[in-house]
């Protein structure tokens, strides 16, 4: 069965898709958190689609909304009921504004080298003077440099998905989104390899060295900014030459 609501806006296929229960599963115990994300169970509709509830009713209300909020950023269209959250299949609409979402990321905050590189040397800095073990401090503040971009997460929910419609307008919708996608898991892992290179020359080159992705190109200007943050934010205890090495092009 596919069904058409308002115009076509969105569609409910007549099976799901493949890895789509594994994928919704993922995105809703990411957005309840690792309490109730722990209870969330997902199932396939007999006339397709998904069905989302929680073992808990506590917040139910709150928890239901914002999976909803997250499912129409990936594409799907959803219904929120007293004691489930129905995910009815792709919607026009919805990805009409993730790839805005995705566009907008691009020329925005994933545009932004200087931010990131910033955050990696407070980061990295504090940790540093907490007593974080060096040699873990490269890849603790990727970690939570690439929790504050938000995106690469959200990638990763989807791994495994197929994405995939009857109707051709949906289509070419979901190969647009695709295509934005693959540039955003782009540019966020050249942020990622920013903070790590950042998070190495606070330590004074301790930690592995991230791998390079590929096509990835570092902006002079965040590269800039980098060299003339760590030198004035390096804890006192790391030598000059080191964070000399660590900065050099």
């Amino acid at each position: 069965m596919t069904m058409d609501c308002s115009g076509g806006s969105w569609v409910v296929e007549d099976r799901v898709s493949r890895g789509q229960e594994q994928v919704v599963q993922r995105i809703c115990a990411r957005v309840a958190g690792p309490v109730a994300g722990a209870g969330v169970h997902v199932a396939s509709l007999p006339l397709g689609g998904v069905e989302v509830w929680l073992d808990s009713p506590r917040h139910r209300w709150r928890f239901h909304h914002r999976m909803a909020r997250e499912l129409r950023l990936a594409g799907w269209h959803t219904e929120t009921g007293s004691d489930r959250l129905v995910l009815l299949g792709w919607s026009a609409v919805c990805l009409s504004h993730r790839a805005r979402m995705l566009g907008a990321a691009l020329t925005g905050r994933l545009a932004d080298f200087d931010r990131t590189a910033f955050t990696a040397v407070m980061i990295a800095t504090r940790l540093c003077h907490a007593g974080f073990p060096i040699e873990e401090l490269p890849a603790e503040v990727e970690a939570r440099c690439g929790e504050a971009l938000r995106w690469p997460a959200r990638l990763a929910d989807l791994d495994g998905l197929e994405r995939r419609s009857s109707l051709e307008p949906l289509r070419l919708r979901l190969a647009q989104v695709a295509g934005l996608e693959a540039k955003v898991l782009r540019r966020c892992g050249e942020h990622l390899a920013l903070a790590s290179k950042v998070a190495r020359t606070v330590a004074g080159g301790a930690g592995p060295v991230r791998a390079r992705v590929p096509g990835s190109r570092m902006s002079p200007a965040g590269a800039g900014l980098t060299e003339r943050m760590v030198c004035v934010s390096v804890p006192n205890s790391v030598p000059d030459a080191a964070v000399r090495a660590g900065t050099a092009k």
